[in-house]
């Protein structure tokens, strides 16, 4: 695989990569297309999740990430969506000898975005570094994730107020998520989020669905006070894409009505939906009820084509009749393509129709084929 390969590249330098947006770049469905070494764990069965163990590192697992975006507003109401998220890639099983501080088995990557609704722009970044020598790196008890200057890192010991700090050479941001009022949702079975019938082809997977969130946002040399609310995705696996998947949808959805929905499309070769489709509907008090890709009706109603050809859908209609939900969702900039070294679709939406929110939106498996 290609990002593999460059993730191999890198581990031969000493010292933290920016890779510019012009370097060669895969599908997600690609990079996650081959198996993960035998010698890696696999996610078999419901578990009890552990914290603050469990807000740390799993390098006995090949990949795992700790993702974060956010619909935030300015002060003069200009609005912006962001995306970081720090993924640590393991490239071998087992623990490593110890004769070399640069000796590793493990590569972190990260991705940051900002989308300046107002001015329809959409910049982003990727990084990558070694887990060795302190370029990058996570642990639990103080909670820190880091590759390089980017972190995301406890305020204390319960975990929030979390601290964010990114910065890019011509975007940046630097905010504080607060607990706020909901708790911690078991995505999947109890945490098992399975994606196919095939056993270990599943994750660790929890959500906190709504984080006050404040700070401030950079783009060029202007600073902007901003205050909204993030989702935050902690998942972790040694799986893979089935053989006949192609990519996914997925929908991370904050109502004004206070519910959050969160469902994800796993789409097979032929463009339909995958019977392993799945999701939570969040209620005001907390409860979550699981959502069943039967439950839920998803048309795309809007396409932005990418220089390459690439057709993505960025406006769907989403129908959950059980729940009384139809809502339209559209992208807030039709181009929020993260074109790196993996490619993607993913950014800031609203909702209108039955309920009103905001939310973030993730395309991959697309190409210019489909």
């Amino acid at each position: 695989m290609r990002c593999l390969f460059l993730c191999m590249t890198l581990l031969l330098s000493a010292c933290e990569v920016d890779v510019p947006q012009s370097a060669p770049t895969v599908r997600v469905d690609q990079a996650m297309g081959g198996q993960p070494d035998a010698g890696f764990a696999r996610a078999l069965k419901a578990r009890t999740f552990q914290f603050p163990q469990d807000h740390g590192a799993h390098p006995e697992f090949a990949t795992e990430w700790w993702y974060l975006t956010g619909n935030l507003q300015s002060e003069e109401g200009r609005r912006f969506g962001y995306q970081l998220t720090l993924f640590r890639v393991g490239l071998h099983p087992g623990e490593v000898k110890q004769d070399s501080t640069w000796r590793t088995h493990q590569v972190y990557m990260g991705h940051l975005a900002v989308s300046d609704i107002d001015d329809a722009r959409h910049y982003s970044a990727e990084r990558f570094a070694r887990a060795a020598a302190g370029l990058a790196g996570a642990r639990a008890a103080p909670f820190e994730v880091w590759l390089g200057s980017w972190s995301i890192r406890a305020g204390s010991e319960l975990l929030f107020p979390i601290t964010v700090s990114a910065q890019h050479e011509g975007f940046g941001l630097s905010l504080q998520l607060y607990s706020g009022e909901k708790p911690m949702v078991l995505q999947g079975e109890r945490g098992l989020s399975r994606k196919s019938a095939t056993p270990g082809n599943a994750s660790y997977y929890y959500s906190y669905t709504r984080l006050p969130t404040d700070g401030e946002l950079r783009i060029g040399d202007t600073l902007y006070t901003v205050e909204g609310d993030s989702w935050m995705d902690r998942e972790w696996s040694s799986s893979a894409l089935d053989k006949d998947q192609a990519g996914w949808d997925w929908f991370a959805l904050q109502l004004d009505d206070s519910r959050e929905f969160m469902f994800y499309q796993l789409r097979n070769k032929q463009g339909g939906a995958h019977a392993f489709s799945s999701g939570k509907l969040v209620e005001k008090n907390g409860r979550a009820h699981t959502l069943k890709p039967d439950q839920v009706k998803l048309t795309a109603t809007r396409f932005w084509q990418a220089e390459d050809g690439t057709r993505y859908p960025v406006g769907w209609r989403l129908q959950v009749s059980e729940y009384q939900l139809d809502l339209q969702v559209q992208a807030l900039i039709d181009d929020q393509l993260m074109d790196h070294s993996v490619r993607y679709w993913e950014g800031a939406v609203d909702v209108t129709g039955s309920h009103t929110g905001k939310g973030y939106l993730e395309l991959s498996g697309y190409d210019s084929r489909d």
